[in-house]
């Protein structure tokens, strides 16, 4: 059985998406394919901290692992790896402008 899959729909998505800096891959990710060290710069300056290259691989691994991106390594010296969306994961399109309504609501009214 597929270990992000839980009988709550929410958990689902939360297993595959919802740890620190996945969904911020995800949203990376939706302007474009992006290579590793694009995604190392951009992914840590939102949150005013940076990831570090052992994180942002594992978290890439899982979420190619989710088929929420995938992965291109083009046979040059040295290696370039690109990333980018599937068509699952481009569908968390509507799921982050969700979020990105919702947040800045809240900071209106409540901060």
């Amino acid at each position: 059985m597929n270990a992000y899959i839980s009988p709550c729909p929410i958990e689902t998505t939360l297993n595959l998406i919802g740890n620190k800096w996945k969904i911020i891959i995800v949203r990376d990710l939706l302007s474009g394919t992006k290579r590793f060290g694009e995604l190392k710069k951009s992914v840590g300056a939102t949150k005013n901290q940076s990831i570090s290259q052992k994180v942002l691989t594992q978290n890439l691994r899982e979420l190619e692992e989710a088929k929420i991106i995938k992965r291109k390594v083009y046979a040059e010296v040295p290696p370039r790896v690109e990333y980018s969306l599937t068509n699952l994961g481009l569908s968390l399109d509507s799921v982050l402008h969700s979020l990105e309504s919702w947040g800045s609501e809240y900071k209106n009214k409540y901060v």
